[in-house]
């Protein structure tokens, strides 16, 4: 097999044009980050990195942060990238098992408002560059990888990222083969700090990683080409004794994003909750259900989502965002999920409290999950008259499987800039759905005001 990160590098740099369909799923990705870093704004782990950096912070810099100011390209990869993951809005996705849009998209535009004219088309070019990076690197050790306890997006994001975040600074092959070697060595991110403001923290410095990352490399810093698959590499350290390697990695014509897509977020909370929120929505619905008639709700999923779910009793809205019994209660008595459900004080609503003892999680055995990619999850409702119903979902709403629909992407943009006080969030959608179309993302481009401030007139923001 040939040196991993050089073939990367040139599979990437291969991909002269994208197509509609490629471009068009980037925007929508790029877009869904966006709303999901303004909604996360003003959140505790953001307040925390603003204390905690205000000196850096009064001094200025380069790059817009979302919070009003400025400050270092790498400063604001950090602070942009944890507002992003703040409150677990933002995408999944699958072949690399970590939000990847939450890094790739604070660490590009660090680099594109610091000064360097892009274009919107460059900035969706740069994020599929980075998304096909992080495929191919998830390749190799995911699943096992993420079962292990690493939170992939600190790792295999932050690694993708970091070619992404290279090609828009205009690196060679080379380039990206080094930026990502070097970002292997700031891997790290422990899904132990899943339920605490230290988890959304990750994908913060997984996208400062990848900026420093890829700056480094640009200025002649390298590491070991073959870090992946060596021995003491990323595969060997991290992988786990069921990482397959990358003998059987291949690349296809057709762009990553086209074949698998990225699973955008229907519901605020973790992704390990969302097929059982939709089975029980489905059941809800087809069976006229109220609570009163709720004997027992019962949830089979897989072992690592029944890991990552590991608050039964959450204490606070971080560990109910990762709370099955919280998350399936409210939605049933709601018939949804929005982001004012996860707050301090709605998390201990009555109806809520009294419905979630009656929910319980079950995870497959190992040997039910040995040697297939993905099981359904399963929702079985008893009902006090002895009635049972049952559920299953292969696949989240949101997914390329089962798609949200342009009303329902528009309808979360809206709750997103609408739970930061934006009063301008339909005519944004419309500006940021013309993303490509952009000449420039500088500093104090149109597009940078969509994004870093309110903007009192939305005509003023015409593409430009």
């Amino acid at each position: 097999m040939a040196t991993l990160l050089p073939q990367i590098a040139e599979q990437i740099m291969s991909r002269t044009a994208f197509s509609n369909l490629a471009m068009s799923r980037a925007r929508d990705a790029v877009v869904d980050t966006i709303g999901c870093m303004i909604a996360g704004k003003d959140d505790e782990s953001v307040a925390a990195l603003t204390r905690a950096f205000d000196p850096e912070i009064a001094a200025g810099g380069e790059a817009r942060l979302v919070t009003g100011g400025s400050a270092s390209p790498s400063l604001a990869a950090l602070f942009n990238g944890t507002a992003a993951h703040a409150l677990d809005f933002d995408d999944n996705f699958h072949p690399a098992r970590a939000h990847v849009s939450a890094v790739l998209v604070p660490a590009l535009l660090a680099v594109s408002t610091s000064g360097k004219i892009t274009s919107g088309r460059r900035l969706l070019e740069a994020y599929l560059a980075g998304l096909e990076a992080q495929a191919a690197v998830g390749f190799g050790v995911n699943p096992s990888h993420y079962n292990r306890g690493w939170h992939a997006t600190a790792t295999v994001g932050s690694i993708g990222a970091a070619a992404g975040v290279a090609w828009l600074l205009g690196a060679n092959e080379n380039g990206l083969a080094a930026a990502m070697s070097l970002a292997t060595s700031f891997a790290c991110g422990l899904k132990g700090q899943f339920g605490t403001i230290a988890k959304p923290l990750h994908a913060g410095i997984a996208a400062r990683n990848a900026v420093e990352a890829a700056r480094m490399a640009l200025a002649g810093m390298s590491g070991r080409l073959d870090i992946l698959e060596r021995p003491q590499g990323f595969l060997d350290l991290f992988g786990g004794d069921d990482a397959k390697g990358w003998e059987d990695l291949t690349f296809a014509d057709e762009h990553i994003i086209e074949s698998r897509g990225v699973v955008t977020k229907r519901h605020p909370c973790c992704a390990s909750t969302h097929r059982a929120i939709d089975a029980l929505l489905d059941l809800k619905q087809e069976h006229q259900l109220l609570a009163s008639d709720i004997a027992r709700i019962e949830t089979k999923v897989g072992i690592s989502a029944a890991r990552n779910l590991a608050y039964p009793d959450p204490a606070d809205e971080m560990q109910a965002r990762f709370s099955m019994q919280y998350c399936l209660a409210t939605a049933f008595l709601k018939g949804s999920l929005s982001l004012s459900d996860f707050t301090r004080q709605n998390i201990e609503r009555p109806e809520t409290r009294e419905l979630m003892p009656r929910i319980e999680m079950q995870a497959y055995s190992a040997e039910e999950e040995k040697g297939v990619e993905r099981l359904a999850h399963i929702v079985t409702v008893t009902t006090r008259d002895g009635r049972i119903y049952k559920k299953s979902r292969l696949h989240a709403k949101g997914s390329l499987e089962v798609p949200m629909s342009d009303h329902e992407r528009k309808a979360k943009f809206i709750d997103c800039l609408s739970w930061a006080n934006r009063r301008d969030s339909e005519p944004s959608f419309q500006r940021l759905h013309a993303l490509a179309d952009f000449e420039t993302l500088s500093y104090d481009s149109a597009f940078c005001n969509l994004i870093f401030q309110t903007v009192a007139d939305p005509d003023e923001c015409q593409a430009q």
